[in-house]
Parts: structure tokens; sequence; C-alpha cells
């Protein structure tokens, strides 16, 4: 049995992936769409599962920090299909070693947050009159 696509408006797809309206005609207009967007018969954007599941990645991808201008290359790259891989790749790595950094740099500070939660509970549990005397950065 052949499956049928299933046709989902753009309130659908934004309910589904958490994007709204007006993001999903901005991923449109700056291409981040793997398959053109199609309209139905009253002109209205239709999307499927594969749109969906692709605005799943983007989302992601986003998440992480990814500029638009790298995501749109990656768009390209898979939309081109087969016969680019080590570029793709070359911009996965990229991008690992950009998210791989945010994380060291978000360690370090949680490490200190970590730290500075620990005084104030000392101080805190001192009482009033010990935070008073707390001076500087601390």
């Amino acid at each position: 049995m052949v499956e049928v696509p299933t046709r989902l408006s753009i309130g659908q797809v934004a309910e589904r992936t958490g994007l709204s309206v007006h993001a999903l005609r901005f991923y449109e207009q700056e291409g981040l769409f793997v398959n053109a967007v199609r309209r139905g018969s009253g002109g209205r954007r239709v999307y499927d599962q594969d749109d969906v599941d692709w605005l799943t990645v983007c989302i992601i991808l986003r998440a992480s920090g990814m500029p638009l201008n790298v995501l749109r290359r990656y768009t390209d790259l898979v939309r081109d299909g087969a016969g680019n891989a080590e570029e793709r790749l070359a911009l996965m790595r990229e991008h690992q070693d950009r998210v791989t950094a945010q994380i060291s740099r978000l360690t370090e500070s949680l490490d200190l947050i970590r730290f500075k939660v620990g005084v104030y509970e000392d101080l805190v549990d001192q009482g009033d009159a010990a935070v008073e005397q707390c001076h500087g950065p601390a």
C-alpha cells in the first residue's frame, strides 16, 4: 500500500515545530527549506512530514548557535544531493568546534556560579550580619 503524504497547513506546522507562522515564512524567504514550499489550490502553503522533520533539524542547529548563513549553506548542500559530503562534513566539524568551545565557556561560567552560590549559602546560613560584611565583587 502506498502511503499518501500528510498535507499540513502553516498553522499545523507551527504547532508541531514550536515555530511561529512568521518564523516559518522567514525560513521560507531565507531559503531554509530543502524542498520548495508547495501551495494548495487556494494559494495557501502546504507542508508534509519531511518539511517538519527538516525544520526540526534546523531548529536544533539554530539552538546550538549555528548562524543563518551557515544553515543556509548547509541547506543548499542537502538540496544539491549526493556528491558534497566532504563539504557537509567540514561545515559540521566547524560548527562542532564552535559548540564545543561554547560548552567550555559555559562550563567555566557554571563553575563560577556554583562557587558563588556556595559562598552565599554559607553567608545566609551565618545570618544577615555576615551578608552585610561581604564587600567587593563577592
